[in-house]
């Protein structure tokens, strides 16, 4: 058992934390408070190789390991959250063309995406149905020499800015998780409609929107899989998503400390920096034992992953458990930054919010306690 990061692991991590810090960080307030998609910066991290980490040789991608991919997602949120929900949008994206796709559909999707920036959208979630997923209601009809799309999806990551869209819908609703099926996309396609961007709480840089498809026409050959496949390749791209979820949480909870440490030995109260104080030392001893747990958990998923391994019920406990620590972590960072943690001059208070959505997207906390039970009681 060895838990040291190979030479090639550190200077991957070197090279995000260094982009974090030089590109993300200045800038992420501004991107927050203007609510801005944060393109140029997106581009930057695609030209570095920071992006489409799930991309194999094969087809133009760097082959980076699960565990190579959640060590980058955490270096990247350390800058910024909201932005690294963008970045990992498109591994969410493309992560079904490579589970799922046949070896044309990977050549076709996959190797414009190492050629050219280009931003990819996973829709999955309804208006209606967001954590029942097997609830899905967007159709897909067989059209002959095409398929016929119609439905409306809701949340969808980089919507007004994506180039593919992996789509998943059901050949037939009785059917249930048996009739789901997932398309490749074309968003210029007629009969696509967006929705306004959302203004959200966090993760404000993220553009986030609905997207109606109004019998769309899609090629029959830009199904993955057969009718009725789309299911696994959405529950084994899960899968493989979460541990990456889970290490943006990681990422704003190693910043959230990090803050913490530094004003709690800057900032004085009864003649002494108030890391002299018992009741701040404990808090802050939490969040590095829980950042520090988190951060096993998440190599362990991923490393499943690189293995072969199923991983559902390690990934679970690992989106959960880092979720649920980063919203603790940085509500108490507020709590030890006092009345400035709450003002917008100084940054906890950003951590604070755009930590809340770790806990609701790719399965919320209560959903993954529902697959960590249904696993162990199995």
């Amino acid at each position: 058992m060895d838990f040291s990061l190979s030479p090639e692991q550190n200077e991957i991590r070197e090279l995000a934390l260094k982009f974090a810090r030089n590109e993300m960080l200045p800038r992420a307030q501004e991107y927050d408070e203007a609510g801005t998609f944060p393109r140029e910066i997106f581009q930057k991290a695609w030209e570095l190789g920071l992006i489409n980490t799930c991309i194999p040789s094969a087809f133009g991608g760097s082959d980076f390991s699960s565990v190579d991919s959640v060590i980058i997602s955490e270096a990247l949120a350390y800058g910024c959250m909201g932005m690294n929900t963008s970045f990992m949008a498109n591994d969410l994206a493309l992560l079904p063309i490579v589970i799922g796709g046949s070896e044309a559909q990977k050549k076709t999707f996959l190797t414009p995406f190492t050629k050219e920036f280009r931003i990819a959208s996973f829709c999955l979630t309804e208006p209606g149905n967001g954590s029942d997923a097997g609830g899905i209601r967007t159709q897909i009809k067989d059209g002959g020499d095409h398929w016929l799309l119609t439905g409306e999806k809701m949340w969808i990551t980089n919507a007004g800015y994506a180039d593919l869209f992996v789509v998943y819908g059901t050949i037939d609703p009785t059917l249930k998780h048996k009739g789901i099926s997932a398309l490749v996309v074309d968003p210029k396609s007629p009969g696509v409609e967006l929705g306004k961007k959302e203004d959200k709480m966090g993760h404000r840089s993220s553009d986030t929107r609905a997207v109606r498809f109004n019998s769309v026409r899609v090629p029959k050959e830009n199904m993955l899989g057969n009718p009725g496949d789309g299911w696994g390749i959405a529950m084994s791209t899960l899968d493989h998503s979460r541990p990456l979820v889970a290490s943006s949480a990681l990422g704003g909870a190693q910043r959230a400390l990090d803050l913490s440490v530094q004003y709690s030995k800057e900032r004085t109260q009864f003649g002494v920096p108030i890391a002299k104080h018992q009741a701040i030392q404990f808090m802050i001893a939490e969040m590095g034992m829980k950042v520090e747990a988190a951060r096993l958990l998440i190599y362990k998923a991923a490393w499943l992953c690189d293995q072969g391994i199923r991983n559902t019920e390690i990934a679970s406990y690992a989106k959960a458990f880092a979720s649920d620590s980063c919203m603790q972590i940085t509500t108490d960072a507020v709590q030890i930054y006092g009345g400035y943690g709450y003002s917008k001059e100084y940054p906890v208070e950003k951590l604070m919010r755009d930590a809340k959505l770790i806990q609701i997207y790719e399965g919320t906390s209560q959903i993954q306690r529902l697959v960590m039970a249904r696993e162990l009681l199995k």
